[in-house]
């Protein structure tokens, strides 16, 4: 029988086999690359080499599968990351453990059919010839007639290629591709979580198998792309939850939310881009003036600290001196009045000591003369007598009064002394000092230490350069606005007639037309401005814990103990707290500047105008003038520092039914204030 040239000889028992093995072959190589054929990889697109099946029943060439589950997996039902690899066809799992064994039988089978396929003279050129090793091509086939691509490929399959293209630099890479000549991919698949060149994105462009599959452009995390519960590509967008859901969401958990595509979602977004890239350009450059002060503030208080720290410990240390030189003197005041009261007492002591021993021995001497001699008696008798009449015992200065004992009590008043004075001056640092005076001592003690007065001297003149580096951004709460103060953003507030439906909150004024800030002042100084638009307005500040439910005549700034401010009644200015008032006799400024000093405990109002600031009242503790009394201000003594207790709000309160303000912008302002204070310092530094 005779043989095909280069191919083995074969029986004519086999010889139907053999043809038959060669049509199958033909038929299932027919279309080159396709991974639907039984003997094709679904993922190099070659025949098979080195076999290997997976628990699902899928073949695939073992070089190829061992790559792709070297790769981290997708995340795991409960939401962790790097769960076991799936068959890319089925999505069954991978087990990591599972050892992967050649299939022998298609080992055996795909040589003799490959023998088979040349002696018929159909003999594949197939890239995964020895002869022909596969090189990736420049540009992806065409797709071939009879196998319709993915859905969605041929729209995004443009757009990918394109965004591959202009990102050569840091390309994403074929997953597929053997190691040192991969290649950049030009999609991602969600399903399969892998990314592929041209020639590797065959399968899912062709076969049907893949029709399913969600190819996106090339990412580098691609496990993003996927529901970490379901496990499942996010192909829409829940606008009730704001988040990407997957279809498995949409008809569980989101079945009753407005779910839109991502596409629609996105168009949405970019319509608001414009306006909220513009937002945050301001608040971006509001955080630039306000970072700049902190970070200046930070600075000075550092400063300002170490410097508080050497002067202190520069008193202390004098203090100790002090202490040690007055214990010096109290230790050689003791010593010499025992040197001096020593001295006399013990020579006090030698000569009675001494008088002791001569009588004694006198009236030894008396007492041992015998009876018989009469001239030794008389004599030892005059000798005792003359003993007994020699007095010239010296006299003590001190007599019985030890003048050093005084010292104790001297040393014991100092120490008491020094301990109240350290009592009260810890007081005064905590702020306790004036507080907890009552009202005669407090003007007391003013009266010796008085301050300036701004109040007493309303046309005072300031640059408004200095006020901005304690510029305070300032927003409105429209939580705290009643129903009948209209907002405008953030800064802009005007009273309406027809009442606004805002939602309910347990800070919102219902008796009065009042707004606050959301910010809270509890240290330091706060400056900002007011633009009066129209109408009567009220500008001041409040306590945190004020009460929005009060009725009308208690609930307006100014009329009670828990805040204060400046109105403006279209005729004149008032000033106004704990229902006093006082009129201020000055012009109409448009803007109206407010300077906050917590630790200070004032208020202070500006009238703002060409850079200057007019002051119109200051609202601070402060002694009466001999011959004067002023209730407002005898209000203020008495119950005003009691606000700063509590942590304070800018308010404002819309009296007419025209009344309209804006919250002035500082933020250019400051800008150039600090840019010209920097120049400043360079020119300097130079």
């Amino acid at each position: 029988m005779e043989t095909a040239p280069g191919s083995a000889p074969f029986s004519s028992s086999t010889s139907s086999s053999a043809a038959a093995a060669a049509a199958a072959l033909r038929l299932a190589l027919a279309a080159p690359g396709l991974p639907d054929g039984p003997f094709g990889c679904p993922i190099c697109l070659d025949l098979l080499k080195d076999p290997v099946t997976v628990p699902c029943g899928h073949n695939f060439c073992q070089g190829c599968l061992g790559a792709l589950r070297q790769r981290t997996g997708p995340p795991d039902s409960s939401g962790g990351a790097g769960g076991a690899a799936r068959c890319p066809l089925c999505q069954e799992p991978v087990p990591a453990a599972l050892r992967l064994r050649k299939n022998r039988a298609l080992c055996e089978v795909l040589p003799l059919l490959a023998a088979a396929a040349a002696a018929a003279g159909a003999a594949p050129a197939s890239p995964a010839s020895p002869t022909a090793p596969p090189s990736p091509p420049s540009s992806p086939p065409s797709p071939a007639v009879g196998f319709p691509m993915a859905p969605g490929a041929e729209e995004e399959d443009a757009a990918g290629e394109e965004g591959a293209a202009g990102e050569e630099g840091a390309a994403v890479l074929c997953d597929v591709c053997p190691a040192g000549s991969r290649v950049a991919a030009v999609r991602s698949c969600l399903v399969c979580l892998a990314s592929f060149c041209g020639a590797h994105l065959e399968p899912h462009r062709r076969a049907p198998a893949f029709r399913t599959h969600r190819l996106v452009a090339p990412l580098r995390r691609l496990e993003e792309g996927l529901c970490p519960r379901h496990l499942q590509p996010l192909d829409a967008f829940c606008r009730t939850e704001q988040t990407c859901v997957c279809a498995r969401c949409r008809a569980h958990e989101h079945s009753a939310h407005d779910v839109v595509s991502l596409e629609k979602e996105r168009e949405h977004k970019e319509a608001q881009q414009a306006k909220f890239i513009s937002d945050v350009d301001n608040e971006l450059g509001e955080l630039a003036v306000t970072v700049a002060q902190a970070k200046k503030m930070v600075e000075l208080i550092k400063s300002a600290a170490t410097k508080e720290k050497e002067k202190v410990e520069k008193l202390f240390a004098e203090a100790y001196e002090v202490l040690a030189t007055f214990q010096k003197e109290v230790a050689g005041f003791i010593e010499d009045g025992e040197r001096s009261m020593l001295g006399e007492a013990e020579a006090n002591l030698h000569w009675k000591e001494e008088r002791q021993t001569k009588l004694a021995q006198c009236k030894q001497n008396l007492e041992n003369v015998p009876s018989t001699d009469t001239i030794y008696f008389l004599q030892e008798f005059q000798a005792l007598k003359v003993a007994m009449e020699e007095n010239l015992c010296p006299a003590l200065s001190f007599q019985n009064e030890l003048n050093f004992t005084k010292c104790t009590k001297a040393v014991g008043t100092v120490k008491d002394v020094l301990a109240a004075a350290c009592k009260t001056q810890w007081d005064l640092l905590q702020g306790k000092g004036v507080d907890g005076l009552s009202f005669p001592e407090t003007e007391k003690g003013l009266s010796k230490s008085p301050s300036p007065d701004k109040s007493n001297n309303p046309a005072c003149l300031e640059s408004r350069d200095y006020f901005l580096k304690f510029a305070f951004i300032i927003d409105l709460d429209s939580d705290t606005a009643d129903k009948f103060i209209q907002l405008f953003g953030t800064k802009g507030a005007k009273r309406v007639l027809c009442p606004i439906p805002y939602p309910k909150s347990p800070t919102r004024f219902v008796n009065c037309e009042q707004v606050l800030g959301v910010n809270l002042m509890n240290r330091g100084n706060y400056y900002w401005e007011v633009e009066l638009i129209d109408g009567w307005v009220s500008i001041g500040v409040i306590t945190e814990d004020f009460d929005p439910l009060e009725p009308y005549n208690r609930g307006r700034l100014g009329r009670n103990e828990k805040s204060c401010c400046l109105q403006w009644n279209g005729q004149n200015y008032v000033a106004w707290f704990g229902g006093f008032e006082s009129v201020i006799q000055q012009p109409f400024f448009h803007t109206i500047g407010v300077f906050l000093e917590y630790s200070e405990k004032a208020l202070t109002f500006y009238g703002v105008k060409d850079s200057k600031m007019t002051c119109l009242q200051q609202l601070k503790v402060s002694p009466f003038a001999k011959g004067q009394f002023d209730p407002f201000q005898n209000k203020i003594n008495q119950q005003f520092a009691s606000l700063f207790l509590c942590k304070l709000k800018p308010a404002f309160f819309l009296e007419s039914v025209d009344a309209h303000l804006q919250i002035g912008p500082l933020k250019k302002d400051c800008v150039s204030v600090l840019k010209r204070r920097a120049d400043h310092a360079l020119a300097q530094q130079t």
